[in-house]
């Protein structure tokens, strides 16, 4: 068995370490929140040409995967790098809109799966009913919603969450399927979509995730609760031929039981007032009601099942990402920080604090490359808990070595903090996904 990345793979790392190093991701990302996304669909432009969408896309499709394995290391960058956008929303929506071709449904993979390829589309989702919030609605050109996959499903709406106006004005998402012009109200069009999650009562929910960010007497954290779920989003270029395992049917699934709920999945044709989280570069938004319906039956709960399971691994790569930069930025500042004549970094209760986190990253990293082999759901619960934890202990560490100048917007390290926790919850909180491998 094999515990490293083979040479094609570690290339690929690195090609899109040099291509992000170059784009100047903070400057991007603090654009990214202030709804000028251009620079953002520039970055995506050029992670398509890379190929990183391309490896959550079958052949068939204008992809090259799914390579799960491959997504692990485009996302492990991704976050190392702060990338801006729906990022795993996307991924997610390409696992949902594959799992229906595989079912039979292809019409809207054959659709969308190609413009989300290229990068010239961008996808966001949101599941369960009324009051749901998507993720970066405003810069999204495709914005799925799942609908009646079953009483127990997750919901991105949360009863804690502010309702939005009722007399909001919609503004229109392009139909990549026709190509009809859409602006989203930022005047702004980005391939993305925020896909929802698996189905059940142990399900992770973008609707408590979604409501925690937009709450306004929320009490800040030191790290952001932008995230997603109370209870309870890859790509980038030169993928390797044959690298990776090819995902097919759900572990553990046979298809769509006869039983399962009678989901309904549309195309929302536009969205409400954007909100800014705690984190300002996730962005919410309400997606309007009506629109085209792409799908229904109980095949769409089961496919959705399956995209929530994608979204849970890739979140677990990015949060890994997150927790690494975090950590090499720690290293290097209390390096040259120094108190009483010396560098902090010195200090052996700050040499043990850091040995514990990178421990706790490390653990975490092959756990995250077993799952993707795998694809089997408490693998994936194992992963994302692992990942997730150990990049919020990542971001407390840095905090505290960084000291007051770590709570500062100025400085570049809050943008990796910020993403911690919501990474942490979205897609199965802690909880969630204990509860999964304990009930595996």
């Amino acid at each position: 068995m094999r515990f490293l990345l083979d040479d094609e793979q570690a290339a690929f790392a690195r090609s899109l370490d040099a291509l992000l190093t170059a784009s100047d991701t903070p400057s991007t990302a603090r654009a990214w929140s202030t709804g000028n996304h251009a620079p953002g669909l520039a970055l995506w432009s050029r992670l398509a040409e890379a190929g990183v969408f391309g490896l959550a896309i079958p052949e068939p499709y204008e992809g090259v995967g799914p390579l799960p394995v491959e997504l692990m290391v485009a996302f492990v960058e991704l976050g190392r790098h702060a990338v801006p956008g729906p990022l795993v929303e996307t991924v997610a929506a390409a696992a949902l809109l594959t799992r229906l071709a595989e079912q039979g449904d292809a019409s809207p993979a054959k659709r969308m799966l190609p413009p989300l390829a290229s990068g010239d589309a961008v996808a966001t989702m949101a599941a369960g009913a009324g009051g749901l919030l998507a993720l970066d609605a405003d810069a999204a050109t495709v914005m799925l919603v799942v609908e009646g996959a079953g009483a127990d499903a997750p919901s991105t709406r949360d009863a804690g969450a502010r309702e939005v106006e009722a007399d909001a004005t919609y503004a229109p998402v392009g139909d990549i399927g026709t190509g009809t012009d859409g602006h989203t109200a930022q005047g702004d069009v980005t391939p993305g979509t925020n896909v929802g999650t698996r189905t059940g009562a142990d399900a992770p929910s973008t609707r408590d995730a979604g409501a925690r960010e937009v709450e306004a007497d929320a009490t800040y954290a030191p790290v952001g609760d932008i995230g997603t779920g109370t209870d309870g989003r890859t790509a980038h270029g030169g993928v390797t031929p044959g690298g990776g395992r090819r995902v097919g049917a759900r572990a553990g699934s046979a298809g769509a039981s006869p039983n399962a709920p009678r989901a309904v999945l549309r195309l929302a044709p536009g969205h409400g007032p954007v909100r800014s989280s705690l984190d300002p570069v996730r962005r919410l938004a309400e997606p309007a009601g009506g629109g085209e319906v792409l799908a229904e039956g109980a095949h769409v709960a089961d496919a959705f099942a399956y995209a929530a399971d994608v979204a849970a691994l890739v979140t677990a790569a990015q949060a890994l990402g997150v927790g690494l930069a975090l950590l090499d930025r720690t290293v290097a500042y209390v390096k040259q920080r120094t108190q009483f004549g010396t560098a902090i970094g010195s200090f052996p209760a700050v040499k043990h604090r850091l040995a514990d986190t990178l421990i706790g990253l490390e653990f975490a990293r092959p756990l995250l490359y077993g799952a993707a082999l795998s694809m089997a759901p408490a693998d994936i619960a194992a992963a994302k808990v692992t990942a997730g934890e150990a990049a919020y202990a990542a971001a407390r560490t840095a905090l505290q070595l960084h000291g007051a100048v770590g709570y500062t917007d100025e400085l570049d390290l809050s943008l990796w903090l910020r993403k911690a926790r919501p990474l942490r919850d979205a897609w199965g909180t802690p909880a969630q996904c204990r509860a999964r491998v304990l009930g595996a």
